[in-house]
């Protein structure tokens, strides 16, 4: 079972924010320093495509499969092996392409870059360098209001396609010992050997990710905090699965952020030395990770060290909640890219671009947008549109006729507490659309109360069936008849004189005593409106 919502950089559990020196004399020039400097931040995100099979070969992929079970010789990089592209790889890339308000090129190609590594077993990756597929496009996005709200467009540079790389599996404290073994293929039949381990030192390769496809998206450098960046990576999560191309789950490793990061004096054009920051699973970790660095720089750069700032690619410590140092980077590195010669270019057609863009979804910004023009407020906005099949939900009810704010509070109040509670999503629940609009319209009309109208909700929730036939089998119709009503208030006054005689001696309060009263006698039925106003003849009543 799955969480009833997909969490947003901001619903995550943020821990709190480690200080970068525990001096309260550093802290207080950190403080002062900051207000001097600003952070420059840019995105690299992977995202890791749901197709059914790998890019460039027939092999599937499934998630924490046993290692090296989804492997052929072209993933596997044997020699004479030649790729064939997975169409379905240009379908998802244009559909990002266009979602992203890119320009597309309708001529591109693929590239090798070329760099050694254990999980590379080609010796290159199949890439696109200098014509991706997508470059020159935005994304919009709202920060949630405890951030101070406000809307943001971020850059993007470039949507490209390319292969992943294998996965390696190190051993930590003997994890791979003696009665440890590895499957490994080998051979051009791919016949499974089991090759069993005596040592604890091995760094061992799962080939199964390689050659799964995936789109390098790349912002432009206009993020300046943590929660900018955090909630960027977290509107492209939104984006992939609206549009079904990837299920963006970062736990599994569909959805990878690399973050670049400068500090430079305020006012000044130039970026400062750029760190990339790894090892970031987590949208609160992406923000945690970035204030930190921007503390550290900023640190530095107020106590003249600067030049301590040097190119790196840095780790992101979960533990320690801070950044180290993973390796240095003397300068670019030189890929030797050369076009793919084993595969065609890519030659898009207009009508087949246009037949892909008419087919798009309703997006989250133009979902949020339309909710607004729907009288929401921000909160409400951010909250249904978080989760296409909620929104789904939300927009299916209001079809069947349901009141647009009730809807809102019933599906963001106890039907989410339900989902939370049980760990359910939202399509896993019995409860129908259609049922919760009936639900909403049987309260608003006064067939029932809203008490007994959650009572309902939580058995459609749990069992399903409908709001008509629960309430003709438990014979929950809200009785209207003021002279039932008045029986029973007459009835609670008598059975509580002392109280009665309390209320007119000026303790008020208790009119919620006896209107309790009434509905415990009347097993939650008696209208709430007509009880309150007879009781109330009756308590101001001279006696």
């Amino acid at each position: 079972m799955r969480s009833a919502q997909t969490q947003t950089a901001t619903q995550e559990k943020v821990k709190p924010q480690v200080k970068v020196s525990p001096h309260s004399t550093q802290s207080k020039a950190l403080e002062k320093a900051s207000k001097d400097y600003e952070a420059v931040i840019g995105i690299e995100t992977h995202v890791q495509l749901n197709t059914l099979t790998k890019a460039f070969c027939s092999c599937p992929y499934n998630y924490g499969s046993p290692p090296n079970t989804s492997v052929c010789p072209i993933c596997m990089g044997l020699p004479g092996a030649l790729p064939v592209l997975n169409l379905k790889v240009i379908e998802s890339a244009v559909k990002v392409g266009l979602a992203l308000n890119c320009k597309l090129s309708l001529n591109s190609k693929f590239d090798r870059k070329q760099y050694f590594y254990p999980d590379l077993p080609k010796g290159y990756q199949i890439s696109q360098f200098d014509v991706p597929i997508a470059t020159s496009g935005y994304i919009d996005l709202d920060l949630p209001l405890e951030f101070g709200g406000g809307h943001r467009k971020f850059g993007i540079t470039r949507v490209h396609m390319e292969e992943d790389a294998g996965k390696l599996l190190h051993s930590e404290g003997g994890s791979y010992s003696q009665e440890s073994t590895f499957l490994f293929m080998l051979t051009i039949n791919i016949v499974p050997l089991l090759i069993s381990y005596k040592r604890v030192n091995y760094i061992l390769v799962d080939l199964n990710r390689a050659g799964v496809p995936l789109l390098e998206i790349v912002s432009e450098p206009d993020m300046r905090n943590g929660i900018e960046a955090a909630e960027y990576a977290a509107e492209l999560q939104r984006l992939v699965r609206y549009l079904g191309v990837s299920n963006g789950n970062m736990q599994e490793g569909s959805l990878r952020c690399d973050v670049n990061i400068s500090v430079r004096p305020i006012g000044q054009l130039q970026f400062g030395t750029k760190v990339e920051i790894k090892n970031l699973n987590s949208f609160s970790s992406v923000s945690r990770a970035i204030d930190y660095e921007i503390s550290r720089q900023v640190l530095l750069h107020s106590q003249g060290q600067d030049k301590e700032i040097v190119q790196e690619t840095r780790l992101w410590e979960e533990g320690a909640q801070k950044t180290v140092t993973m390796r240095k980077k003397e300068g670019l590195a030189d890929y030797r890219y050369f076009p793919e010669p084993d595969l065609p270019g890519v030659f898009l057609t207009t009508d087949y671009v246009d037949g892909i863009r008419n087919s798009l979804p309703e997006l989250p910004e133009t979902k949020r947008r339309r909710y607004e023009m729907m009288g929401l407020s921000m909160q409400d906005v951010l909250f249904l549109a978080n989760d296409m099949n909620v929104a789904e939900f939300f927009d299916t009810t209001i079809t069947k006729g349901a009141d647009v704010k009730l809807a809102t509070n019933w599906i963001m109040g106890d039907i989410a507490a339900y989902m939370k509670n049980e760990k359910l999503t939202i399509n896993e629940i019995k409860l129908t659309p259609q049922e919760l609009a009936e639900l909403i319209a049987s309260i608003k009309d006064g067939t029932i109360s809203g008490k007994i109208g959650k009572e309902i909700l939580f058995e459609l929730l749990a069992k399903g069936g409908t709001v008509k036939g629960l309430i003709e089998a438990k014979d929950l119709v809200q009785i209207v008849d003021p002279a039932e009503i008045e029986k029973w208030v007459e009835k609670v006054l008598s059975e509580n004189p002392k109280q009665l005689e309390q209320y007119r001696g000026g303790k008020t309060k208790l009119q919620g005593y006896f209107a309790g009263q009434v509905m415990k006698l009347s097993k939650g039925k008696a209208n709430p409106g007509l009880l309150n106003k007879i009781l109330l003849e009756k308590l101001n009543a001279k006696s």
